[in-house]
């Protein structure tokens, strides 16, 4: 059983030990070996430390769980630390875990959430450097290979390659911030700071000082007065908008770059969307498949959640990448993911699974389109902020991207129709689906409301004195 404690640490250890770093043991003027090195040895010690102190303890019992508990502390300590010293990337890759509640073990979210905002901070020179790396050199691949021999690593290693360079071109990050800026103005709860442009370079970015506290903070909201409901449910209609209506998406939603704070003239609560370096375009066929795989992932339709996860490349792991989606277990997926929040018992099937797993899930990664895997990183940090808020699976939130959705798909097929008829047919269609969810949004907020009680009470009066 150690080592199912060891396969799920091996997603927070062994990940960042191969991520980005990979080559500079060939650069001495860059003492890449001692980063390398560090990256081996802290993936080693953590791989000993887990085989060795849970190998004679009964699993179940009460030392082991205290001894698990210790072990998971001790990793994620080191995790920490070496993430520190490397810095550069290193750093994204602990932001991304500490973010992952409902994943990982809370040894490590917590000890790893002080990188959203007590990220050391890395010179010019440092980045320029990893900027010229040719990230994941065969070397340490081989080295993770040798202690995690059923994973394969390099869709990491290519996406990071691919998307690094963007990050940290400012000007980049100016023009996203802009264009997020003007695409979401209807949503007057968002705020992206602005642009200096004649004080900006490539190098240089000068915006607006903007500053709240962090959206998985809901000790903060609560002493400042801000609907934490209200806040998970505005973040969930940026994403669905910014996903399913446009295909243009902000990927790095960790805490640290997601804000809130209360407005003191209006007394409405913000959102302040920050560090626009990397997003992710969609294809419009891409788009749509994902579409109308949540619909019918909202609607337990099975046939259809098969159909457009083989289409997204998941192939006979359609199961296992439908709850990878919805981080919802596959009971729950065919009940319908709307019906019922997370319970308890769910949570820790889904963690166990996480980690009895990994080599499926690492295959699967390795399937899916390039676009899937930005996607699934945002899905996951969106499912951590959720968790720490306690409000993930709310039916809000499947009300909201179901409102998304219809809009996208009725959106595409009048784009595809040359006939009026078919057009004005659609559009019909659209009204009354988004009609629908409307009335039941009503009902819902009916039923949990103290007039929705009053009037159910009177109903049920007028009813037993009928009879």
């Amino acid at each position: 059983m150690a080592r199912r404690a060891l396969k799920l640490a091996s997603l927070a250890a062994a990940t960042s030990g191969i991520y980005l770093y990979g080559n500079k043991f060939l650069d001495p003027n860059d003492f890449g070996v001692v980063r390398v090195g560090r990256a081996i040895t802290t993936t080693a010690v953590i791989t000993y430390d887990y085989l060795t102190s849970l190998r004679s303890v009964p699993y179940g019992s009460e030392e082991y769980d205290f001894l698990k508990s210790q072990v998971h502390l001790r990793s994620a300590e080191r995790l920490r630390e070496l993430c520190c010293a490397n810095r550069g990337t290193f750093i994204k890759v602990g932001q991304h875990l500490g973010a992952l509640d409902y994943l990982l073990p809370e040894e490590y979210t917590r000890t790893l959430k002080v990188l959203h905002s007590q990220a050391p901070q890395s010179t010019r020179q440092e980045i320029e450097q990893v900027i010229r790396e040719d990230l994941g050199k065969e070397v340490l691949l081989l080295v993770v290979k040798q202690i995690f021999p059923d994973f394969e690593f390099m869709w990491l290693v290519e996406e990071a390659k691919k998307n690094l360079p963007l990050e940290l071109d400012f000007l980049n990050e100016g023009r996203n911030a802009e264009k997020v800026a003007h695409m979401l103005k209807n949503f007057e709860f968002l705020k992206v700071p602005r642009i200096y442009w004649e004080l900006s370079t490539r190098r240089v970015l000068l915006m607006e000082f903007m500053e709240g506290g962090q959206v998985n903070d809901r000790a903060y909201m609560e002493r400042n007065g801000i609907n934490v409901n209200e806040i998970s449910r505005n973040l969930g209609k940026l994403y669905s908008e910014m996903i399913f209506v446009n295909g243009f998406v902000h990927c790095d939603p960790h805490p640290g770059n997601v804000l809130v704070k209360k407005c003191p003239a209006s007394g409405k609560a913000h959102i302040i969307l920050l560090d626009h370096g990397l997003y992710q375009v969609l294809s419009e066929s891409f788009r749509m498949d994902y579409c109308r795989l949540w619909q019918a992932l909202i609607k337990a339709d099975m046939k259809r959640v098969q159909k457009y996860s083989r289409r997204l490349g998941a192939g006979d792991l359609y199961p296992l990448f439908a709850c990878m989606l919805t981080a919802r277990s596959w009971e729950s997926v065919n009940r319908g993911i709307d019906r019922s929040p997370v319970s308890a018992s769910e949570d820790v099937e889904i963690r166990s699974n996480a980690a009895a797993y990994l080599p499926q899930i690492t295959q699967l990664l390795n399937n899916v389109p390039r676009q899937m895997l930005l996607l699934l990183k945002t899905n996951d940090l969106l499912r951590g902020i959720e968790s720490a808020l306690h409000t993930r699976a709310s039916a809000s939130s499947f009300l909201n991207m179901s409102r998304c959705c219809i809009r996208a798909v009725s959106t595409y097929q009048r784009s595809k129709s040359h006939s009026l008829y078919r057009r004005a047919q659609i559009s019909l269609t659209e009204a009354l689906s988004l009609w629908q969810i409307n009335l039941y949004e009503l009902f819902l907020w009916l039923k949990g409301s103290q007039l929705g009680n009053w009037v159910i009470a009177l109903l049920s009066q007028m009813h037993h004195s009928m009879y």
